[in-house]
């Protein structure tokens, strides 16, 4: 029997991976474990119906009395593989989503147990062993395994360890294309140390941020919930904005509102904000870098400041905008900005590596680390940054994801699967911005790339990182990638970073089309 897989049915399919692997692994350390484990054997096969029966036969619960965890993850290996191999053949992105999201399972269930017992430990070993020699396995698909992929793409090594002699720390590298998925990482995980950043490391995603938000808003929009064309203040009284600004403009930066975090001026008069990690702020940011902001308290000082310009009359980028739009989502909802976000995008998606961190410090491992660096009493100092307390910024920056949930994000995002056609075409419209070849739509850029493609982007720096998201209008093509440096007031990485930015599209969208060592403005 020949089945195809439905987007939704490969969404499925990795969902009951995920609980049949999470049930099996709390098995080891539960009561009733032959129960439990029982239970994680047949969820695979009755959740996803027709085409879970058809990927593997399922025993029945009469068929595992008495038999140790490790056993029963034999009897599900069959079907986990067989969804492997499929996914492989149809769609090997997804292939890659399926195996990370089992795999993430048996970690998280091995964090939670502590020391893992034997059986666990043997049930881990058995699903990753089998689901690697799925991925290597060649499909008639002629889909390049990911493996075989690496091991041909010097250009992307070259790149990747130039950007690092340029002055960052190191950089991890994720691009998915029609050779298949290539990951690979250059330069130190940490100051002092030799072990390279984890490729699929957790990280502090910045202004990536505001794309998750924006999809989550315009899903509210495509249910009734909210309207993009009229007025922010009748969702939000409380604050008594400008009765012009609509919640288009909030997506879009065209409302003009103080951005909280400080504002440049043409003239290049500058005007703080709260403490920020630049210019002569910076010291008081390390100071207080623990200090918890609330989304209301950074929109009433956003407030307090005058406009840049009448609402829908200029562009200009303010995270203000998006602690808004937090606001908006918790207001319709009644629900936490990181509880929907579970629900509309992470959990649909399994972005298991993504977390919206609200106050909270700190940051899942694997990790690498970021560093400041700032002169106190005439001598340098250098700290590790990597803990702090990302509610200065809020929903203009705060979240942490993997270049692997990135990716998978940014694919599904463009590629129609979170967005009904009509709100996904008005995200991607290109509004001026004032940059050259730089359009902004509805949380997300809108580049124009030196060889004249258009790639669909919202990149994210946060202090000491950044994580770069890019992927072509029809998602086929994405590239992701953390890097991490030591930052200072002075923003003295700033030139490197875009020329690291511009190195990596070209190379990855471009080929031999452009000069990849041409910065853009």
């Amino acid at each position: 029997m020949t089945i195809t897989l439905s987007d939704q049915d490969k969404s499925t399919l990795r969902i009951a991976a995920y609980g049949a692997v999470a049930l099996m692994a709390a098995a080891g350390a539960a009561g009733r474990p032959h129960k439990i484990a029982t239970s994680g054997s047949i969820a695979l096969g009755s959740a996803t119906g027709l085409i879970g029966h058809v990927l593997a036969e399922y025993p029945k619960v009469t068929d595992l009395a008495g038999r140790s965890v490790a056993e029963i993850a034999d009897r599900v290996l069959p079907a986990l593989t067989a969804a492997m191999n499929l996914l492989k053949q149809q769609d090997p992105a997804e292939a890659g989503n399926f195996r990370g999201a089992v795999l993430v399972a048996v970690e998280t269930a091995q964090t939670h147990q502590g020391r893992p017992g034997p059986a666990t430990a043997a049930m881990a070993r058995k699903i990753t062993e089998a689901l690697d020699a799925a991925r290597m396995a060649v499909t008639g698909s002629g889909a390049v395994p990911e493996a075989a992929a690496g091991q041909d793409r010097p250009e992307l090594r070259k790149a990747i360890e130039e950007i690092v002699e340029s002055g960052f720390l190191g950089v991890s590298l994720r691009v998915r294309d029609e050779r298949g998925e290539w990951t690979g990482s250059a330069g130190v995980a940490e100051l002092g140390g030799t072990a390279k950043p984890p490729v699929n490391g957790h990280a502090r995603i910045g202004s990536n941020t505001k794309t998750f938000t924006a999809t989550l808003v315009l899903q509210l929009v495509a249910e009734g919930k909210l309207e993009l064309d009229i007025p922010a203040a009748d969702y939000l009284p409380e604050f008594g904005l400008d009765r012009r600004i609509t919640v288009r403009m909030l997506l879009q930066h065209t409302s003009g509102l103080f951005n909280f975090t400080g504002e440049v001026y043409d003239d290049g008069t500058v005007v703080h904000g709260i403490p920020v990690p630049y210019s002569t702020t910076g010291k008081e940011w390390v100071d207080n870098r623990f200090h918890t902001y609330r989304p209301e308290e950074l929109v009433r000082l956003a407030l307090s400041k005058p406009a840049r310009f009448a609402p829908g009359t200029g562009w200009s980028y303010s995270n203000t905008n998006y602690v808004l739009a937090r606001l908006l989502i918790e207001k319709v909802t009644g629900r936490s900005l990181a509880e929907e976000m579970q629900r509309r995008i992470l959990g649909p998606l399994g972005l298991s590596g993504t977390v919206v961190p609200d106050a909270s410090p700190e940051i899942p491992e694997p990790h690498a680390h970021v560093y400041y660096r700032y002169e106190d009493a005439g001598e340098q100092q250098t700290i590790d940054i990597t803990r702090h307390n990302p509610s200065w910024v809020s929903t203009g920056g705060d979240m942490i994801s993997t270049s692997q949930d990135l990716a998978t994000f940014i694919s599904a995002l463009i590629g129609g699967k979170l967005l009904p056609a009509p709100l996904l075409a008005e995200m991607c419209t290109p509004h001026a911005t004032g940059i050259p070849n730089m359009d902004y739509g509805l949380g997300v850029f809108i580049q124009k790339t030196d060889c004249g493609g258009t790639v669909i982007t919202h990149n994210g720096g946060t202090v000491g990182s950044a994580a770069l998201m890019y992927g072509t209008p029809d998602g086929g093509k994405t590239l992701t990638a953390v890097l991490h440096w030591v930052d200072d007031a002075d923003l003295s990485i700033a030139a490197a970073f875009q020329t690291a930015q511009q190195k990596l599209v070209n190379e990855v969208f471009c080929g031999e089309q452009a000069d990849p060592a041409q910065p853009t403005d």
